[in-house]
């Protein structure tokens, strides 16, 4: 029996996959995939099959090698090879499965390297480079075909040919589309790719819709809970405040696999392990999606690819900027279109602070609605005019359950007195009274620099008190000890304490402190802040308040970022001074703030889709999304030079907790170290990171590197 191990998918490097083996299980995946989506399982499986069946080819073999050093100028896509052999396919199965080899790597034109098949198709010897040698390695791959159980048949180099040319003409026949196909094969080959040996296993845990009966369960303090349901309008539009039961009100809603969206990081790491601990005597796969993107610099361009892992998850826990790719078309985004596809999806806590965010959530809904998921928005926060966009793009009121609280509700979630001081040495006093008192008191800070400062002047003041700092700047196993010693510890102290942090404890984080001083943000940001504070709702703290301090507005439009100076302005002019800040005021108080919404000057020349259709020609995905340019999101992760070795060995878990979240910007052009692997970490200087303080921006640069072989 001729056997084809020596023939591989993958570098010797990263664990010499036999490809017969990785064509095997891409094609499980790709199966499973297509049964639950209703798609044709026939063609998932021989597009699985031939997508790789190129790498045969030896120009790719030798590239797989120890030592191998590619030629200046020289290329050779195994895609491109792949094609040679569609003529093994029905004529009605051609054009599907051509979708699942051609673009699973590279956009078929205006590719970031100009790679791509129509890019190539100029250079007259794409044909010849692909095919050299054709004859001698055509038998092979028709043997691990036949092996895989096609039915095969020989190949001449002409018969090689008509496929390439049939391929070429398809590609450039296609108009403006998502490629659900492209997106199955791209699903499929990820999670083949990183899970070799438990295939089976995982393709029985995919799409097992939850069973989120667990949130059926009622309580007089939380008056969504009371609340039906049952209604049959396909969207949810839910205003309340914090603490009214919202997220068991949002997840009642869902029939079918949920994706959850909150606003931050920290958030999500929250929730993930809240509905973990809900569900954990379901079968419900749950899973937390990490940072928006993979970055990475090709011949000193920009790439950028959507991170979708674990399709087919009962539960996946993100953020509104990781599904934002599907807006901007970036590599990936017919998977996670497709992942998405037919699903409930909660936004919970929409940002409303900049015209930009605002109008990335409208077009993510936009999108929603045509793959036909259900829609559950669910806010404390949301400006009178967002909420009429919103309930537009939904289809209006016919399609979507409205749920507000009634006054006499409302009145029974104010808390907060709220005092509006001029600076933090303002509130020196009212913070060293409630540390004399055994109080809680928490600072929070708009920038993470800023938070690192008042964290060393406070430890400094207070070296006996309990003090921690907490941003999203720190290694992510550092930050989720950090966060579970904010709630178990910090949280339940019957001690004076004092918890330093940025934006990240906005919403979800659990806790509730005493005493709060906060610098000026947004009013909807605010709001959430105010939500930390006096959070415990008990039937002995309905009508009792808890002090906050409000800290003016810088002058500097610089010191007022990620902000608009002009938003933190009206934000300061329409809270209260020295008074309770009243529920039933809030909408007002947001109206007044953002009394509309301005597209005019964001650019949408850049999106995918619009108006009800995609925008970008099919098979194609853009290198860079807007958002790169518009928004300072995690979009790139770190390790420190100490974890380079040993995340190179790491599993995908270890790999996770050495990261360090940090937006490009601050790493992406100062010619540091780039890992390979999916997330293509930078590395930095050890200097640039502290365990008690976190990413240290200003030591991120190659000259603080300890070791030569770095530089």
């Amino acid at each position: 029996m001729v056997t084809f191990d020596h023939i591989l998918a993958k570098h010797e490097d990263k664990g010499a996959i036999p490809l017969a083996l990785h064509l095997r299980n891409v094609s499980a995946f790709a199966v499973t995939i297509a049964r639950h989506l209703c798609m044709n399982e026939e063609i998932a499986r021989k597009g699985a099959w031939l997508h790789d069946i190129g790498k045969v080819s030896p120009a790719f073999q030798q590239r797989l090698k120890r030592g191998y050093i590619p030629q200046p100028g020289s290329f050779f896509r195994h895609e491109i090879a792949s094609l040679f052999f569609i003529s093994l396919l029905n004529e009605d199965e051609k054009d599907a499965v051509i979708e699942m080899i051609v673009a699973h790597h590279k956009s078929i034109i205006h590719d970031v390297r100009e790679l791509g098949l129509l890019d190539l198709d100029d250079n007259e010897d794409s044909f010849s480079v692909h095919a050299k040698d054709f004859e001698k390695w055509c038998g092979d791959a028709l043997g691990i075909l036949s092996e895989l159980g096609m039915k095969t048949h020989i190949i001449s180099i002409d018969e090689a040919k008509e496929n390439y040319q049939y391929a070429l003409d398809y590609c450039r026949s296609l108009g403006l589309r998502c490629s659900e196909w492209k997106g199955l094969l791209m699903s499929a080959d990820h999670l083949a790719s990183a899970l070799n040996d438990q295939v089976n296993e995982e393709a029985q845990k995919m799409f097992i819709k939850p069973d989120l009966s667990f949130y059926n369960r009622t309580h007089d303090l939380y008056p969504l809970s009371k609340i039906t349901v049952n209604d049959t309008r396909k969207h949810t539009l839910v205003t309340a405040p914090t603490g009214a039961g919202k997220t068991d009100f949002l997840l009642r809603r869902c029939k079918g696999r949920v994706f959850y969206t909150l606003p931050f990081q920290a958030s999500i790491n929250a929730m993930y392990d809240r509905i973990k601990e809900d569900l954990k005597e379901t079968v419900a796969q749950i899973h937390l999606q990490h940072a928006s993107s993979n970055l990475k610099l090709k011949d000193c361009k920009l790439e950028e690819r959507i991170i979708q892992r674990h399709v087919g998850a009962s539960v996946k826990v993100l953020t509104p900027h990781q599904m934002a790719g599907i807006v901007y078309g970036i590599k990936g985004y017919e998977a996670m279109s497709v992942d998405l596809k037919g699903c409930d999806v909660i936004l919970d806590e929409i940002h409303t602070y900049s015209d930009v965010i605002q109008a990335i959530v409208l077009r993510i809904i936009e999108v929603l609605v045509h793959l036909g998921c259900r829609v559950h928005v669910g806010t404390a926060t949301m400006p009178s005019v967002l909420y009429e966009k919103i309930l537009e793009l939904l289809g209006g009121r016919e399609n979507v359950y409205e749920v507000k609280l009634s006054n006499e509700v409302l009145n029974t979630f104010n808390r907060h007195i709220i005092h509006k001081v001029g600076s933090f040495a303002s509130c020196s006093s009212a913070v060293e009274k409630a540390i004399n008192d055994r109080q809680k008191v928490l600072v929070v800070c708009n920038q993470v620099k800023r938070a690192q400062e008042m964290f060393l002047m406070l430890a400094d003041q207070y070296p006996d008190v309990k003090i921690m700092l907490v941003h999203s700047r720190f290694k992510r196993g550092k930050r989720q000890s950090l966060e579970q010693q904010l709630k178990q510890d910090y949280n339940k102290t019957n001690g004076a304490c004092i918890v330093v942090s940025t934006q990240v404890v906005e919403v979800s984080l659990d806790i509730s402190f005493d005493l709060m001083v906060t610098e000026c943000a947004p009013i909807d940001a605010l709001i959430q802040r105010f939500g930390r504070i006096n959070r415990k709702r008990t039937r002995d703290t309905i009508g009792k308040y808890k002090p906050i301090y409000v800290v003016a507005p810088p002058t500097d439009k610089q010191e007022a970022l990620p902000y608009s100076l002009d938003v933190l302005q009206r934000s300061f002019d329409v809270l209260c001074d020295d008074a309770v800040m009243h529920e039933v005021e809030v909408q007002s108080m947001l109206d007044k703030v953002y009394p509309g919404i301005d597209f005019s000057n964001i650019d949408f020349s850049g999106v995918a889709f619009a108006e009800g259709q995609w925008m970008l020609k099919k098979l194609c995905h853009r290198a860079k999304s807007a958002l790169l340019d518009t928004l300072e999101i995690d979009a790139a992760v770190c390790v420190t030079e100490s974890d380079k070795n040993q995340y190179q060995i790491a599993n995908a878990l270890e790999r996770s907790e050495m990261e360090i979240p940090v937006s490009y910007r601050s790493v992406g052009f100062r010619k540091l170290e780039q890992l390979e692997g999916n997330a293509r970490p930078f590395v930095i200087p050890d200097k640039a990171y502290s365990e008690e303080l976190g990413f240290l921006p200003d030591f991120a640069k190659p000259e603080f590197y300890s070791s030569f072989e770095i530089l």
